[in-house]
Parts: C-alpha cells; structure tokens; sequence
C-alpha cells in the first residue's frame, strides 16, 4: 500500500491540501529567527537548562552570542548595546535565580532607559505550582523592573510578542523588557505554517515641541542674564551632537555635560563650563535642560544647589518628567534632536547671540581656571604612591582622542570624569532603521555607573563596547575601563570572557585598598595582629595592594602592576599597542588619597 500524501492545514484555510511539506521549527529556533527578524544583532547571556538550545539558535540565525560569567554583567552589556546603538541587545539567562541575577541589570537599563530585551527560561507549563526545578514567579517579578513582561501563550505567537518587546523597550522613554519561555516550548516545534508573519518595527517616531512652546523658549533665552545649557545623557542617546554644536555656536551659551552626557559636545569645547560646574548650576538664572532629568545627579533642581528663582526650560521625551521636582518655566515635549533643531531656528531668525564678554562669563572662565590651577598642582605632585590627580593627568595625556571611556567607582569615577576628557562625539552614522545593524556603532564615548549609580557595570559596558567596535571588520575605537578596585571586585571575572573572544580592552584600576579609602600594608598587618579582622578592619578597607593585574594574567590577558608615573606611562603605552588581547593595569595610590576640596561638592551624603 502506497504512502498517504502529507496533509497540511493552512492558515485561514479550512481544506487539506495534499503534497505540500511541513517545515517545523523549535521554539528555540522561533525565538532566535524572531528577534533577528527584529534586528536584534547581538546577545549576551549565561546558558544552562532550558535554554542551551535558544544561544545555539541565535547562533545559527546570525546573532553573536557572548558568554558571561554572571547575568548581571550579561544584562549590564545587553543595555550598553542598546544604548550605544538605538536597538536593543537581548539577554538570555535560565530560570530562577538566573533571572534573579538579571534584575539588577534591568532595574539599571530602566533607570537610565536604555532599551534591553531579557529572555529567561522557566519551567515547564504542565510543572506550575508543583515545585518545579527553580520555579519562580519571574513574570510577576519583572514587572517591578520593565516596561513590559510576559509569558508567550503558544509558540505561534513568539514573534508577535518578541515584536512588541523589541518596540516597547525603544518607544517612549526607553527601558527594559522581559519575556518568559516556558521550558517544554524551548523543543516543542510548530510549523512555519502556522506563524503569522511579523515584519520589524520601525525605529521611534520623531515627535517635535509646540512651536508655539519653541517660541516661548526662546524668548525666556533671551532675556537672561546668566544662562545655562545643560547637555544630559537623552542628547547622546538622540544623536543631537550636529545641532547641538550649532546651537551652542551659534548662541554663545555656556554649556555643562551631565556625566553621561559628555561626548556629546567636547570637552575642550570653548563654551564648555564643567570646570566650573558648581558655580554655573548655583548661578545660572535661566537653564536649558536637554534630555537630563532634574534628580540626585543634578540635585533635583533645588537649593542650595541651584537659584530658587532659576527658570527651567526642560526638554524630554517623556511627558511624565515635566515638572518633576521643579516647574519648568517652558516645557517642550519631543525628540531631543528635533527640538534643538526646532531652538535654532528660533534663535536664528534675529541673529541674536549671547555676548562672550558679560559679566557671567567673566565669572565662568575665572572659576574655571582657579579650579585648573588647583587639579594641576595636585597632578603634578610626584610622591609615591600617587594621588588620583595624578595619575589621570598622565593617562590623559595618553589615551587617544577617539577612544570610548567607561569608568566607575566613587572617587575614581568622580576625579575621572573631571580629568578625562572626551574629545570627539561619536562617528555618526544613520541610526538603525529596518535594515540589519552593520559596521561600526553609533555611540557616545562615555559610560559610567548612570543615574542608578551601578557599580560592577564597567566590565559589561566594556564587553558591549568593545564587541560592537570589533563588528565594522576593523580595529575600531580602543575601550579604556577606569575601575576603583572596588568596583572592579563586582565583575572581575568577566576578565576571562574579554579574554575569552579577545577583545582588546584596556582596564585601569586605581587601586586605594579599599571603598572611598583604604590602608596601607604595614596598618593592616598591625590590625590583623590586634584579633579578629571582622571585630577590627574598618567596613571600607579592602586587603591592602591586591593583585588585580595577576588575575587579568592568569586568563591570558597582559598585567601591569604600577606603583610610578614612569611605570603607568610605560604601561598604558603598551596596552594601547596591543591589539591581540585584554590588559589590566593594577595602579597603587595612596590610600588616603581623596578628591580636591570643593566649593559645592556634587556628590555628599545630604544630597543622596
């Protein structure tokens, strides 16, 4: 008897039609083809049960998985992604305590919304409730740090739901989100038949400010005595740099950088006021706020940081911040670059420009050079062991102009952000649209810990930076990481994974012994003499001069340790030649080194 011919049920279709062939596909398979479909380029991820198979699948669709070792650092380096290119970086992590560990990664992207796709297994449908293997409520759980969280009800709607992920985590004000995958869906296999088709998601629409708001704007511009853009980290994410640049020339306004809002406009930019960051945030009587929310890093807009009667004119895309903690005197809802664009027409209908000769600048640039002066002395002090100043003197004197710096800690992040400067805004390119991300990315040149205040992010950040430059076929961009030791502590056996895919990434840490301070050798040798070092060592110290650099060394990558300025400069030179592998330079500084005196410091316990 003859083989009966395959029968296949079309969809919106009632009637078997013989001789057609099923082609079926894996859950897994469906995840991996939909999140390409979505221009998902890149994932980052620990595997285990039940989701070896999705890493294998992503693979094999043409997505470049990397290998962590912890899923925090998997989900750090998934949001820099997304943030560095404008589409999201997707997340695998098993269930449980797998997704447990990625929360602090998606607590961090939503906080500083950068948009990230979490994927994490969980157990089997016919299992809930029963005690399965590390069952979890992880849907329930997410939905405390995402925009969006969900559990797919069948295979044939995965990539319906990995479409409206991938649109959720980039539209509106961007953020993480999260779908939960069934372990028995992972294997189970649907035909493609069935699988209704999904196209990608178009990037955010541009949406632009009132134009009667814009004129208002400008007008409040005008009439200042002492005014203030304010760059924050929402003008990078928006590409804003060619706008920006012409509005600030074009205006004659002082600027001032948000930490991650450096790059955007260099920092040796003329109407750069960093320096004298304190002053111009105590002083300026009208503010121009682009893409930077009014909370702890700008102490929420209020005394006695800022002027009570200072009047705000606050840019964002998202509708809920306006008016957090300070009414704005104008509020321009939209794209950060549509609306720069929309001020400088505004403002070049007149010619009018705000004149380098007032008295508000005379102020600024003699703030600026007292603080100079001051963070020159200091860098220039040749003690051993160094001081922070010192040692960020001569590493930028090093790095390359265009290099992408990421950094955190507390006192290393704070001094380094002052004394690293980011010269050039990103290699701008068209941003992501339908087409398949390629070539090199369109990012800003400065991570740090963001508005969450994220310590352990470095390494992730530099794994994703460093992964992406390597993307354009070419060298690309050197990443510097500067680390406290501290910070370096909660992710530095990503290391192995740098070393792993030999990615050329230069590690700094500026070593004091310990959180905010340390001691030295000899003082912890006395202690340790004294009893018990739990009863004994103060909670900040950590074991005096540990050898970071012999941990980068015991994978394969180059360690440095560094105690003189000729020693650093030896070893930075090196590291930046050497494109073959991951270095690490453990740099010794004196522990009780701290940061300058500061007239209104920026970051103190009453401000936090």
């Amino acid at each position: 008897m003859s083989t009966p011919p395959t029968i296949l049920v079309l969809p919106n279709s009632s009637k078997h039609l013989p001789g057609d062939v099923m082609e079926e596909l894996t859950g897994a398979q469906l995840i991996a083809e939909s999140l390409k479909t979505q221009n998902v380029e890149y994932m980052f991820g620990i595997v285990g049960v039940p989701i070896i198979e999705v890493a294998m699948a992503a693979q094999a669709a043409g997505i470049k998985y990397v290998g962590m070792r912890n899923e925090q650092a998997a989900c750090y380096a998934a949001s820099a992604v997304g943030y560095l290119t404008g589409r999201p970086g997707a997340c695998l992590v098993v269930s449980g305590p797998g997704l447990i560990h990625a929360l602090g990664g998606m607590a961090n992207a939503n906080m500083n919304c950068w948009p990230v796709i979490v994927i994490g297994g969980s157990s089997d449908r016919n299992q809930e409730t029963a005690g399965a293997f590390q069952e979890f409520p992880q849907v329930e759980a997410c939905r405390l740090y995402s925009k969006f969280s969900v559990r797919p009800s069948s295979l044939e709607v995965i990539p319906s739901v990995v479409e409206k992920a991938v649109r959720t985590s980039m539209y509106g004000r961007p953020g993480a989100c999260y779908i939960d995958i069934a372990g028995d869906m992972v294997n189970a296999k649907v035909d493609r038949s069935q699988i209704r088709v999904v196209s990608c998601c178009p990037d955010p629409p541009v949406s632009l400010a009132d134009h009667g708001a814009v004129a208002e704007a400008v007008s409040v511009l005008k009439t200042a005595k002492r005014p203030l853009v304010i760059i924050g980290k929402g003008a990078a994410y928006s590409r804003a740099e060619t706008a920006l640049r012409e509005l600030v020339e074009t205006s004659g306004l002082p600027f001032l950088p948000t930490p991650m809002g450096k790059g955007v406009l260099p920092d040796d930019h003329p109407h750069c006021v960093a320096a004298a960051r304190s002053r111009a945030l105590l002083q300026a009587d009208v503010i121009l706020l682009l893409g930077a929310r009014l909370n702890w890093i700008l102490h929420f807009g209020l005394p006695p940081r800022f002027d009570p009667n200072v009047k705000i004119i606050q840019v964002d895309l998202c509708a809920e911040e306006m008016g957090n903690n300070v009414r704005p005197a104008v509020a321009l809802l939209g794209d950060i670059n549509a609306v720069v664009t929309q001020l400088l027409q505004g403002i070049c209908k007149d010619g009018w420009k705000y004149g380098s000769g007032t008295e508000w600048w005379s102020l600024l640039r003699n703030k600026i050079a007292a603080n100079a002066k001051i963070s020159k002395t200091l860098a220039l002090q040749s003690t051993v062991p160094m001081n922070y100043y010192t040692v960020f003197h001569h590493v930028s004197q090093l790095l390359p102009h265009d290099c992408i710096i990421i950094s955190e800690g507390a006192n290393t992040m704070d001094i380094g952000r002052t004394m690293l400067n980011n010269y050039l805004p990103r290699h701008r390119q068209a941003r992501c649209t339908t087409a398949a991300f390629t070539g090199a990315p369109t990012c800003p040149v400065r991570l740090d810990a963001g508005t969450f205040g994220t310590m352990g992010v470095g390494l992730g950040f530099a794994i994703a930076a460093a992964t992406l430059e390597r993307s354009n076929g070419e060298k690309g961009r050197r990443i510097v990481c500067v680390e406290g030791d501290s910070a370096f502590g909660f992710s530095g056996m990503e290391v192995e994974t740098m070393c792993r895919y030999n990615l050329p990434v230069v590690i700094i840490v500026v070593n004091n012994n310990g959180i905010y301070s340390g001691v030295d050798p000899e003082t912890w040798r006395e202690m340790a003499k004294m009893g018990d070092l739990t009863s004994i060592a103060p909670p900040v110290t950590l074991l005096p001069e540990a050898r970071y650099d012999e941990v980068m060394a015991a994978f394969g990558g180059k360690g440095y340790l560094v105690r003189t300025v000729e020693e650093l400069r030896s070893a930075l030179e090196l590291s930046l030649t050497d494109w073959q592998r991951p270095s690490l330079l453990n740099v010794l500084i004196d522990p009780s080194s701290d940061r300058k005196q500061q007239e209104f410091p920026w970051l103190t316990r009453s401000n936090l």
